[in-house]
């Protein structure tokens, strides 16, 4: 998934919990749904962006000064830029874009 091209807020925003919850029926499921994608797509957005960045890294001593390029702190300021993973996640989740499924329960959850 393209993460620039998300409709994710770039601030945090207050959310009804109630509204939440009603997917899974439990507020306590949702947040672990929604921060175990967190987890992958921040994941993700960091091997992403050291991949990126690896085509600028020369080998050279650990003492030696690190010299970065223009190119270099545009790419970063581009991913600071980008909304938080938890807030991508949250509007995934809002919109119903998540597959997920509760191991324990016999029923699977969209």
């Amino acid at each position: 998934m393209d993460y620039k091209k998300t409709k994710a807020p770039r601030t945090t925003q207050t959310r009804d919990m109630n509204e939440l919850s009603e997917k899974v029926g439990n507020v306590y499921e949702a947040v672990a749904i929604i921060g175990k994608r967190s987890n992958q797509i921040s994941g993700a957005l960091k091997r992403e962006l050291e991949a990126k960045l690896q085509d600028f890294s020369m080998p050279q001593d650990a003492l030696d000064e690190t010299f970065e390029n223009r190119e270099q702190i545009e790419i970063s300021r581009s991913y600071e830029k980008m909304p938080k993973s938890t807030l991508i996640a949250t509007q995934e989740f809002v919109d119903d874009e998540l597959v997920y499924r509760v191991g324990n329960r016999d029923d699977q959850l969209k």
